[in-house]
């Protein structure tokens, strides 16, 4: 009977007079090399997606940024987790744009300037559209692209159901349809296979895809 009140007074709670705490200790800051170290590879994965694309090496991103691989992996473990966080960097011209573009009156005007600034987003690194497309599909919790994703996705809604709800668009539409098809604009764009003319022909079909009209409202 000693033994078990001896025990329970050493596993209780401080407040209860046990002698084990259980408040959790303080988090540590990060040090001030692994900060730079994460801005460093940040900004030069950044340029080396630019030029080259987001298949480009990870080894010449660690050695222009003087690291060693060992290093970067232990900051990004996956290319997607690299991208994941560049997309965080090269998102704020974008996040700003959709602050201009929310304060238009028209639902319609601002929903088909949104969905411009988006392909030129989704165009800015040459690849990028594919794995962004793959992860609006599969929406795996696990995918560090999964929450980038699902974000432009979100922003795509808010404009979506501005314009729904004007009645200026297809109730039927969907935002993760909506953004499906303008990634499959950028990465045609992307490969540069396609002359300007035939870009402007498929964004005009995407327009006339969603748009609601007095002919598409009476079919069944």
């Amino acid at each position: 009977m000693e033994i078990v009140s001896l025990l329970s007074r050493h596993l209780a709670p401080p407040e209860q007079g046990g002698l084990i705490s259980t408040e959790a200790s303080p988090p540590r800051k990060p040090r001030t090399d692994v900060i730079r170290n994460r801005t460093v590879i940040l900004d030069t994965a950044q340029r080396h997606f630019q030029r080259y694309g987001i298949g480009t090496s990870l080894d010449a991103i660690a050695k222009e940024a003087g690291i060693g691989p060992g290093t970067l992996y232990r900051h990004f473990p996956t290319r997607e987790a690299l991208l994941a966080s560049v997309l965080q960097l090269h998102s704020q011209e974008l996040v700003a744009r959709r602050a201009t573009l929310i304060q238009i009156a028209a639902p319609d005007e601002a929903l088909q300037q949104w969905l411009s600034a988006l392909e030129d987003y989704l165009n800015a690194f040459n690849g990028l559209p594919e794995p962004l497309m793959a992860a609006a599909r599969a929406s795996a919790p696990d995918s560090p692209l999964t929450y980038p994703c699902d974000q432009l996705i979100a922003m795509t809604d808010e404009f979506l159901r501005g314009a729904q709800h004007a009645g200026q668009v297809r109730a039927e539409v969907q935002s993760r349809d909506l953004f499906l098809a303008i990634a499959a604009v950028a990465w045609i764009r992307g490969e540069g296979s396609t002359d300007d003319g035939a870009l402007k022909r498929l964004r005009h079909l995407i327009q006339n895809g969603y748009q609601r009209s007095a002919t598409t409202e009476s079919q069944p």
